[in-house]
């Protein structure tokens, strides 16, 4: 799985000009997943990410996670985290199909929930307008390949 969060002060997902998520302070979580992910992969990813430790605390330093800052998630399905961008057109191969991309976008935004966290998200394969206030700017890239 690949993920690549960014900590914003807000963000949302509109889907036909309807808004379909929202969220104030926290993540915006934009995830990829590739056909040999797994759910141990999708639950050490939200254990992670919800336990990042990028927000400020009273001295300025990046020192809160995301439960201590009160914040949120909101999820994106992101099939190209895995472009292969060797032409000037990318290859989208290794992505994972949706009948095993979905199972993992949803058992990744359970384990976010079932550690406490408000969990927004878009809808997986839907063409998604996503707008956001990067706070910061923190962006974090995750690979669970490299974990």
């Amino acid at each position: 799985m690949r993920a690549v969060v960014t900590r914003v002060s807000s963000a949302s997902v509109d889907i036909a000009g309807k808004t379909v998520g929202e969220i104030g302070r926290g993540f915006l979580v934009l995830l990829g997943i590739a056909p040999t992910d797994t759910e141990a992969q999708a639950d050490k990813l939200a254990d992670k990410i919800c336990g990042l430790r990028v927000f400020e605390d009273a001295a300025g330093k990046m020192n809160l996670n995301l439960e201590t800052a009160g914040g949120s998630l909101l999820v994106v399905s992101q099939f190209t985290l895995y472009a292969d961008t060797k032409s000037r057109r990318p290859g989208f191969t290794g992505a994972a199909k949706p009948d095993i991309a979905i199972p993992l976008y949803e058992r990744f935004m359970a384990a976010c929930r079932e550690r406490g966290f408000a969990v927004e998200h878009g809808e997986f394969g839907a063409d998604m307008a996503v707008a956001s206030v990067n706070d910061g700017p923190v962006t974090i890239w995750f690979d669970t390949d490299s974990m």
